[in-house]
Formats: C-alpha cells, sequence, structure tokens
C-alpha cells in the first residue's frame, strides 16, 4: 500500500485544532492541489473564498453553530460558480447563454468540479499532516452566509471546510461495507444489501459505545430514518433558483 492510500484510508473529522495558523505557502500549495483536480469540459466552475476575517467568522460560526468554524487554521469555503463564465461573454452572447447557464445540468456541474477540488485539497492537506473538517453547517442559513461573502448571481455557498494542525486524534469511524456500496453491471435490491447494512449497524454501534468521546447507543439505519424525518435547510432550493442556478 502506498503513501496516498494510506493517507486516504487513514481519513477521520478533526473538530479541534491548535491556534496554529496555515502559511502562505501552504495555503498555496492547497489551493494548487484542489485546481489539479479533474473540471468538466475545463469550465472549472468553482471559487474558493479563504476566510480570515475575525468578523466573518465569527459570524459564520453562528450560522454553523460549530466552534471549528472559528477556530482553525484556514477556513475556506467552497462556492459553485458559473459567474466567470457569464462575464466572459457580451450581454447578448449572456442571453443566448441564459438557458444553459441556468440549467439543471450546469448545476451538477458547479456541484461536482467544486467537491472534486474540495477532495483534492483535503488529501493534500492530511499529507501534510493537518486535519480538515468538511462543514455542510454552512447551509444551515445560506442566504445570509452568501450576504456575509458577497457572492454574485449565479455562485452558490456548497460547503466549508476547516483546515489546521490537529489538536486530537479522533478514533476512525467505519464506513459501509463494500458489499453495500459496490454493486456491478447494475443496481442490486436492497434486499442484496440488508445483511451487510445489518452488519454496518452493529459494528457503529459499538464504535460509537466505546469511543474516546460522546459515546451513545445508535445505528446508521436509525440515525438515517431520524435524518430524513426533519426537513432542514429547505430555503436551500429557492436560494439556489434566486442564485439563477438549477431553474430549469
Amino acid at each position: 500500500m502506498n503513501h496516498t492510500i494510506e493517507t486516504i484510508l487513514n481519513h477521520r473529522s478533526i473538530r479541534k485544532f491548535t491556534d496554529d495558523k496555515l502559511t502562505e505557502e501552504q495555503i498555496h500549495t492547497l489551493i494548487q492541489a484542489a485546481q489539479q483536480a479533474s473540471s468538466s469540459s475545463n469550465v472549472m466552475a468553482y471559487t474558493i473564498i479563504g476566510v480570515t476575517d475575525p468578523f466573518l467568522k465569527e459570524e459564520l460560526r453562528k450560522v454553523s453553530g460549530q466552534p471549528y468554524v472559528e477556530n482553525n487554521g484556514h477556513l475556506f469555503v467552497f462556492c459553485g460558480d458559473l459567474h466567470r463564465i457569464s462575464q466572459l461573454a457580451t450581454r447578448e452572447e449572456q442571453v443566448q447563454m441564459q438557458e444553459t447557464l441556468e440549467s439543471t445540468e450546469q448545476f451538477i456541474v458547479t456541484t461536482i468540479d467544486a467537491a472534486l477540488s474540495a477532495q483534492n485539497l483535503a488529501i493534500a492537506a492530511e499529507s501534510m499532516g493537518l486535519g480538515i473538517c468538511f462543514l455542510g453547517s454552512l447551509r444551515n442559513d445560506i442566504y445570509h452566509v452568501s450576504e456575509l461573502l458577497r457572492l454574485p448571481k449565479y455562485v452558490i455557498p456548497l460547503f466549508g471546510m476547516a483546515v489546521g494542525t490537529p489538536a486530537h486524534r479522533p478514533e476512525l469511524k467505519p464506513r459501509l461495507p463494500f458489499e453495500a456500496v459496490y454493486h456491478e453491471n447494475k443496481y442490486q435490491s436492497f434486499e442484496s444489501q440488508q445483511t451487510a447494512i445489518s452488519a454496518y449497524d452493529i459494528e457503529l454501534q459499538n464504535y460509537y459505545q466505546h469511543r474516546t468521546s460522546n459515546t451513545r447507543t445508535d445505528t446508521w439505519t436509525e440515525q438515517m430514518i431520524r435524518k430524513y424525518q426533519n426537513t432542514v435547510r429547505m430555503d436551500v432550493s429557492s436560494y439556489v433558483k434566486d442564485q439563477k442556478l438549477n431553474k430549469r
């Protein structure tokens, strides 16, 4: 097994960081790694905003409810971005481009491009001995985040990533078994996945009961049912359309 695969297989979310800030060299290296991710038709339909202003970090922490949004080595916000593409064109060309820019297909392109770049950055950071935590919680109040970051039309904040020197090393959380996520040639019935999922429920329950912090009794099945019974972040849909994405 090579070092890259070892780094990937040892990923864990870090939620406590030292006070050390990332250097400019580290930031540039991470952004370069992010930019080398694959991109649909070389559109590179994303922008990464580094947040260093103390007021902004405090406001984003309030949105998230997570202290590590404010207390980290560096905070990145990954945005889906078709604004840059729209501005390349003349006003007449923009009218001709509008239907494509506002399509579901291009919305998918922005989210995939941003996610691929973020995963590159995450692996690069962990290979440098840093820790990371993805922050979907910035969508708890997506309109306010958009206002704070002054995002123009065709730009949406998808998620954040806190990066820094780890101040703890949590246990490695188990993942769904191979048999549940890899299907050969066609989608396999839920019944064929059930044995693997039941085994994972037992494994995850054991993990929660024996980890060093925040112990609890829970299974993946119970978590997923609770999660999807709750309606959260329902304003994201209207926000995305207000930003002229995913309208068609």
